[in-house]
């Protein structure tokens, strides 16, 4: 059962503004990439489910930190009901796809467990939100077309909650040009959890990442609307 309610997992997502997005087989090395992430301000991440065994190592982390109430552990990569149900009876607080499963929404509607789809229209964005979908994550990012791709999808459906995977840099005009176009939250994963960080055990570099980016989330976000 998810630890955090549904309103506090989107709500905490819009706040921060970044999800980092890792994958790891190791427990240990899973360990300490969420306490980097933690120490550089990150309170969302999204581990993905992209391995054999990979829901053994989330049953770990979840295991691991579960007196720890900053953290709000989700999983990803998940293109069917089941695998999420799986998730979901581990303890995901959330559950991002890379497509939009109808039957997945469904699934997470009932357990009241946030849904984050790819979506890469106006027209799957438009019927994810008819499927209780808050926040859609549009993927992949950068081939949809784009902080354009949003700038121009929110000038006739202001109303659209948006997080970006794909193509979002550890960069300063890459950031505000997400953030400035409407982006809701940015979701990261290599370019901002190396896998030679993760070789290297460079953790503190990760932190130092995680702190960058969401000064710079804050500061792009002055003015901007993000509701």
């Amino acid at each position: 059962m998810a630890k955090f309610s549904r309103l506090k997992v989107l709500t905490t997502m819009i706040e921060t503004g970044l999800v980092p997005v890792f994958y790891v087989d190791d427990p240990e090395v899973a360990a300490k990439t969420v306490t980097a992430c933690l120490d550089g301000g990150a309170r969302c991440i999204e581990f993905t489910n992209r391995g054999d065994g990979a829901h053994l190592v989330f049953a770990e982390l979840l295991k691991r930190f579960h007196d720890n109430t900053d953290l709000i552990l989700g999983a990803g990569s998940i293109t069917d009901p089941y695998t999420a149900d799986l998730y979901i009876q581990l303890g995901a607080n959330f559950i991002v796809g890379p497509i939009l499963s109808a039957e997945t929404a469904r699934l997470c509607n009932r357990r009241k467990v946030a849904y984050s789809p790819g979506c890469g229209s106006a027209s799957e964005i438009s019927q994810a939100e008819e499927l209780g979908v808050e926040i859609c994550k549009v993927f992949p990012g950068e081939e949809v077309g784009g902080p354009e791709f949003i700038r121009s999808l929110r000038a006739p459906m202001p109303w659209v909650r948006l997080m970006p995977t794909g193509g979002v840099s550890v960069e300063k005009e890459n950031i505000f040009a997400w953030i400035q176009a409407g982006a809701a939250a940015l979701g990261i994963g290599s370019k901002l959890i190396s896998r030679k960080m993760s070789a290297d055990g460079d953790y503190t570099a990760l932190t130092a990442n995680v702190k960058q980016v969401l000064a710079w989330i804050r500061e792009a976000r002055r003015g901007v609307s993000v509701i």
